[in-house]
């Protein structure tokens, strides 16, 4: 699977920290293992993405450049902060639950709920559990907003985010 289509699924994994608050605390520079588990659709494997804090800082922004946010509820405790989100884009409503645990030095887990009105292609619900930990450093050669997927070649998000074909194609699937 080329990393063009599996593009929508990999931006909502990334995004879903970051796009759901702007306040959300920034990982820590390094090598991030990522796993994400969506109900009904198969387990890719756990991808990993060399970050720093201009890299996230270049995905938040991004985030907030595709949403309109009404409402955006953010409570936090210790070590544990919920958001409830109500967001706009093309006449699609989607009203968002995360529960997101642990710290963003080591390791984090967000559980989320995302309800569309009107359903988008045929879903009503997306339900996702994404899992990240630290790893250490980036590796040799890597450089921030690398992401390597399970059996593909590493690609760079931030370059792909910038690629005018990529923005292209996000229009599009936007819009269906």
């Amino acid at each position: 699977m080329s990393p063009l289509r599996i593009l929508p699924l990999l931006l909502a994994s990334l995004f879903a920290v970051q796009a759901d608050a702007a306040d959300a605390p920034r990982r820590k520079s390094g090598l991030w293992e990522i796993k994400t588990q969506m109900p009904g659709m198969p387990s890719q494997g756990p991808m990993q993405m060399c970050v720093d804090q201009a890299s996230d800082n270049v995905m938040q922004e991004r985030a907030k450049e595709k949403v309109n946010c009404p409402v955006m509820d953010v409570s936090r405790g210790a070590g544990k902060m919920t958001i409830h989100a109500v967001c706009k884009h093309e006449g699609v409503t989607s009203t968002s639950d995360s529960v997101i645990t642990g710290d963003f030095d080591s390791a984090y887990r967000n559980d989320m709920v995302i309800r569309y009105e009107p359903p988008q292609h045929g879903m009503k619900e997306m339900k996702m559990v994404q899992e990240a930990r630290w790893l250490g450093p980036c590796k040799a050669g890597q450089k921030p907003g690398d992401v390597i997927m399970p059996g593909m070649q590493k690609f760079n998000m931030q370059e792909m985010m910038n690629d005018p074909q990529v923005r292209e194609m996000m229009k599009r699937q936007q819009k269906q």
